[in-house]
């Protein structure tokens, strides 16, 4: 792994060149802790789920609404670029895309249901403080690889490149989606914990965790957290991700930073944001509001 020795000064800016927000006197300070509270959040909503048995399927639905709202409002706050606010015309596809977004999800439980109870091990073999830190470990590798997958298969980038067309990067339109990519990706990071005989609860606790994540790094949010984007993943190096310039476009995990420095697709330093995000080739899909469009668009020929 090839970690750069210097680091800038971690203090919140607005992007440069940019239309920037006004400032006001807790700014900095939110900035800072924007992520520790989201990060609070998840681990408060796995001890209360578990202590007190509460329904996984409830809590993580809350869970969800409730980091889109929070990510929202600091996307108003403290925001990286006010030029990547979706519009009204936006939030309408963005809706709908999130709709099928979690439809995908679904598609994907379904599968996995279908075969876990003959491939799955009766009973988890670790203790669940042991087994949450595996889990996230291969549920995060299965991600990754999916999503590198996603963008060298010819086939896979015509349902994932769908994703990359807004050329602007918000929390809105993380679930900008096609429905097939989501099943896919989310199929493959389920049967893989339950083949590894993971334990509902620890399988939870990740879940929550791999949301809070994936909007996190979506947001457009001017937060930096230094050091630790050798660890996780972060809005730094996800705007990388989709960038037009594919030198610099790799970040193919939401969670965890680790594979892309094991696997050497890590391309952010200090500094480094990307000078436009979206499709290198703007007319190779159709656009985000052309939702039917974009949903055949892998069957139509080339």
């Amino acid at each position: 792994m090839d970690i750069p020795p210097e680091i800038d000064s971690d203090a919140p800016r607005p992007r440069q060149g940019m239309d920037a927000a006004p400032t006001f006197p807790s700014r900095p300070v939110l900035c800072r802790a924007a992520y520790p509270i989201l990060l609070l959040a998840v681990v408060s909503a796995t001890v209360v789920t578990l202590r007190y048995h509460l329904d996984f399927g409830q809590i993580s639905a809350f869970f969800l609404i409730g980091t889109v709202i929070y990510l929202a409002a600091l996307e108003r706050l403290i925001p990286y670029d006010r030029g990547w606010h979706p519009s009204r015309d936006e939030w309408g596809w963005y809706g709908v895309y999130f709709l099928l977004t979690l439809l995908g999800g679904g598609l994907a439980q379904l599968s996995v249901i279908a075969v876990v109870g003959a491939v799955s091990p009766p009973d988890p073999v670790l203790v669940l403080w042991a087994e949450i830190p595996l889990a996230l470990l291969l549920r995060s590798l299965a991600c990754y690889l999916v999503h590198r997958f996603g963008h060298t298969s010819r086939w896979l980038w015509r349902l994932h490149g769908v994703h990359h067309v807004p050329e602007k990067v918000n929390v809105a339109n993380n679930g900008v989606n096609h429905i097939f990519d989501v099943a896919l990706g989310k199929g493959v990071a389920q049967l893989a914990l339950a083949v590894a005989g993971f334990s509902q609860e620890s399988v939870f606790a990740v879940g929550l965790f791999t949301i809070a994540q994936g909007y996190f790094v979506h947001a457009n949010i001017d937060v930096r957290i230094g050091r630790l984007n050798y660890v996780l993943a972060s809005p730094q190096q996800h705007r990388l991700h989709h960038s037009t310039d594919l030198s610099e476009a790799g970040h193919y995990g939401s969670d965890l930073s680790i594979w892309d420095l094991t696997f050497r697709s890590f391309t952010w330093y200090p500094g480094r944001e990307p000078a436009a995000v979206g499709l290198q080739d703007p007319t190779s899909f159709p656009r985000t509001g052309a939702v039917v469009a974009g949903l055949l668009h892998p069957w139509r020929r080339p």
